[in-house]
């Protein structure tokens, strides 16, 4: 039975005229050379003339080299969509409109790009025009966006408020809410790039007073074992005085407190944005409103006889699917081994042609390896992108909304892999594998393994953060606006002063053919960019704390180049409705799963905390009670570094200085006569996957208690404005047209619908389409 709040209720609307506010709604873009072919003349005639059959009008101008075909939509063509044309029933919409009601300019366009793409004249579709080159382009006017420019689309307007209602009457609900997240996202920055910054300059006050940094470079006498084939120098200890000190501004006390903090925060972020979202969509009456409901009555609209495509699940297709989906996943985890094979052979490189100092190699190293995982990024953003749209269409989904989530969570899973594979090495396995002197794991038999730096693994990681996340954020930033700035000023440049038309409506549709074209993945690639930008920002945030500040400096810049781009470089999006941002949360949940782990793992395992901590009340000089007059980490240093006796090296001659030298020191708890795990190493290891244990279920229990104390009419539909209030499992669609009454059960996504249609003489209300206060013996039963 169909309920007082179903998402589209039966009320006759009156539409406006159409020329009124929208001379044209659609644009049609052909090359001058193409209307000699008498073959795609004849295909445009034809698609033209079945759209005048519907009900537009258009009209043909031409520039001398381009041919426009302005397309307008009479009023009689919105008759057959007028459930569209309505809001969802609030609470106070219980009475007819007194006269007239305009339609809204999202509205009429996302209706006529509805009708238009699935117009088929002789078995071509628009998309097949397009392709075979029958129109060169397809496009909507920008019209009224002056509030927009003034208002929005300034860089002087970067630290003001949005005008979202603005944003949503002209580029529509979808547009909106991911400028509307964006901001929200933004707002939450700040507090967290405050403690970051307040964590990283902390260690600025620690910067001459850590004791690890005292002996560190006091310790002259004791020399590290040579690290590679090339270099055999014996390093003194102190030579890693500097790094010592820089790691400390990231690696202290402090970054324990900022982890859980950060973990605190997304869970935090994402509770309150729902909260957030709630608002803005009760604020715009869309709560009864659903995705897969409204395509299915345009289908049914338009096509009597649609039916919608049943679930068929295929064993072999989802096998294919994972399959390849792995094999991608496994070659994104080699592009990381990539990155290990170029670093080895990097250093090999520099230590033979004395590019570098010894010394600087393992910082070159470094630094060259982070660019070329930036340059793999970029290479393989592509390849992603086209591997998940195959994979997508292979999987062949039902409607567009189903296909939009299931290419979103296929190419995020590979982007996920491409930007962060090379820093889960760097955390937990660069430096691990390698052996010991005299005994170390080499690639193919032939080159050494790299390790840590100097300094520790972390410094690797801080590193290969700021040098990925600073490059994403300004070259990015950089491209996404020179690029289409500069591609327009090239198509205007390439526009001659003499195909200016004195025709304002030709030159209108001038200007706005030189605009930048847009296509689906417009906003898809915005959301991209920003989930991969909080993945930065909350998984690895523990080795860079300083994440957060950049991402916050990053998007003030980010929504005004967003706007500027919509507004005044691209040619209009077309409009679509929603009521959330749809997968995208189900990825930012996932992200803020994989930050409290991967948080976790860094502080226990990439982390020196644990071993000072452990050494501080079990090995240290305060194991038995604290003493002032004494650094409870005194001899920490030398604690941590095993010995290793040169003649056991294989080849102790090509070493320099060997002779004088009887042992070296290594970073590693090994024992000094077999270099077999030492005690010490194991009981850290307890302790280091303990900590990780209670970690989590922290972090848990504070979820669980949130949970716990929601109220619950946030967690209930009873308490839901009625019109939201619906049966889960049994929405109902009842689409009562000219023709009769055509009524869906759309059980779920997978479920087959049950259509039925009722001849005309069920009709009731005026115009043929039930009304709000047409009696219920007179309505059908749908």
């Amino acid at each position: 039975m169909g309920t007082e709040g179903d998402s589209f209720p039966l009320m006759e609307v009156n539409t406006g005229d159409p020329e009124a506010s929208e001379p044209w709604d659609y644009v049609l873009v052909a090359d001058h050379r193409g209307q000699r072919a008498t073959g795609q003349a004849h295909r445009q005639l034809q698609f033209l003339e079945e759209l005048k059959r519907k009900g537009f009008r258009y009209k043909m101008m031409e520039d001398g080299e381009k041919v426009f075909f302005g397309i307008r939509a009479e009023s009689r063509i919105f008759d057959l969509y007028r459930t569209l044309l309505m809001e969802p029933e609030g609470p106070g919409a219980r009475t007819q409109p007194a006269g007239p009601a305009p339609i809204p300019a999202s509205t009429r366009i996302r209706i006529v790009n509805f009708v238009l793409n699935n117009t088929t004249a002789a078995g071509d579709t628009l998309d097949d025009l397009v392709k075979s080159g029958v129109f060169e382009t397809r496009f909507v006017l920008h019209k009224g966006q002056d509030d927009l420019r003034k208002e929005w689309a300034q860089w002087r307007r970067v630290l003001r408020p949005q005008p979202i209602d603005d944003i949503r009457d002209y580029f529509g609900e979808k547009v909106a809410l991911y400028f509307a997240w964006l901001g929200w996202y933004t707002y939450m920055l700040v507090p967290a790039a405050a403690v970051g910054l307040l964590v990283f300059l902390s260690g600025f006050a620690l910067f001459n007073a850590s004791q690890i940094s005292k002996e560190i470079c006091e310790a002259h006498d004791i020399l590290l074992c040579p690290r590679g084939d090339h270099s055999r120098r014996y390093q003194q200890l102190s030579d890693t005085c500097t790094f010592a000190k820089l790691t400390h501004l990231f690696d202290n006390e402090g970054t324990v407190v900022f982890a859980i903090f950060m973990a605190l925060w997304a869970t935090v972020f994402l509770e309150i944005w729902k909260r957030q979202r709630a608002r803005v969509v009760l604020h715009w009456d869309l709560y009864g409103w659903d995705e897969d409901q409204e395509e299915m009555a345009l289908q049914l609209i338009n096509h009597r006889d649609y039916q919608l495509r049943p679930h068929q699940h295929s064993y072999l297709r989802s096998s294919v699917i994972l399959i390849l989906s792995v094999l991608m996943i496994c070659l994104m985890i080699g592009m990381a081994h990539l990155l290990v094979v170029y670093r080895v052979l990097a250093a090999a490189l520099f230590n033979s042609t004395l590019l570098f100092q010894e010394e600087q190699v393992t910082t070159a190293v470094v630094v060259t390896g982070a660019l070329f995982h930036y340059v793999v990024i970029l290479i393989m953003t592509k390849v992603n992108k086209c591997v998940a749209l195959k994979l997508c269409d292979f999987e062949k989904p039902r409607t567009f909304s189903e296909r939009e989530s299931k290419f979103t969570t296929k190419f995020f899973t590979l982007q996920f892999f491409a930007h962060f594979s090379s820093l889960i090495y760097i955390a937990f396995i660069l430096g691990r594998i390698n052996g010991h002197p005299g005994k170390s794991v080499r690639l193919a038999g032939l080159w050494k393994l790299e390790e840590c730096h100097l300094s520790g693994c972390m410094m690797d990681l801080f590193l290969q953060m700021a040098i990925i996340m600073g490059l994403k954020q300004t070259l990015s930033n950089c491209a996404e606006y020179l690029g289409p700035w500069l591609a327009h000023k090239c198509r205007l440049m390439r526009f001659k002063l003499g195909r200016a038309s004195g025709d304002p409506e030709l030159r209108d549709m001038q200007h706005n053919y030189l605009l930048n074209p847009v296509n689906t993945f417009s906003l898809f690639d915005e959301f991209m960019e920003m989930m991969i930008q909080y993945g930065f920002t909350t998984i690895f945030v523990a080795a860079f704390p300083l994440a957060p500040l950049l991402a916050l400096i990053s998007n003030l810049v980010e929504i005004r180049l967003d706007a500027i781009k919509m507004v005044r470089l691209q040619r209009r999006l077309v409009p679509r409705k929603a009521k959330d941002i749809g997968t995208w949360l189900q990825v930012l949940e996932t992200i803020g799963v994989l930050a409290v782990i991967a948080n976790g793992m860094v502080i226990a395992f990439t982390s020196e905390f644990i071993p000072r901590v452990v050494y501080k009340y079990h090995y240290g000089p305060c194991r038995l009670g604290a003493q002032p007059a004494v650094d409870c980490l005194t001899g920490y240093v030398n604690h941590s570094l095993s010995v290793f006796y040169t003649k056991d090296f294989q080849d102790p001659v090509q070493a320099e200085g060997s002779e004088n030298i009887t042992e070296c020191r290594y970073r590693d708890y090994r024992d000094a006569q077999d270099y077999s795990l030492s005690e010490q190493f194991w009981v850290l290891l307890a302790i280091r996957l303990l900590f990780l244990i209670l970690f989590e279920l922290q972090l848990q229990e504070h979820r669980r208690v949130r949970d716990a104390e929601l109220p619950k009419r946030l967690r209930t539909t009873r308490h839901l404005p009625p019109h939201s209030r619906r049966t889960w499992g049994s929405p109902e669609l009842c689409v009562w047209g000219p023709r009769g009454v055509v009524s869906g059960t759309l059980w779920s996504v997978r479920a087959q619908p049950r259509l039925e249609f009722w001849p005309p003489t069920h009709r009731a209300g005026r115009g043929g389409f039930a009304s709000q206060h047409t009696p219920q013996e007179e309505r059908p039963v749908c």
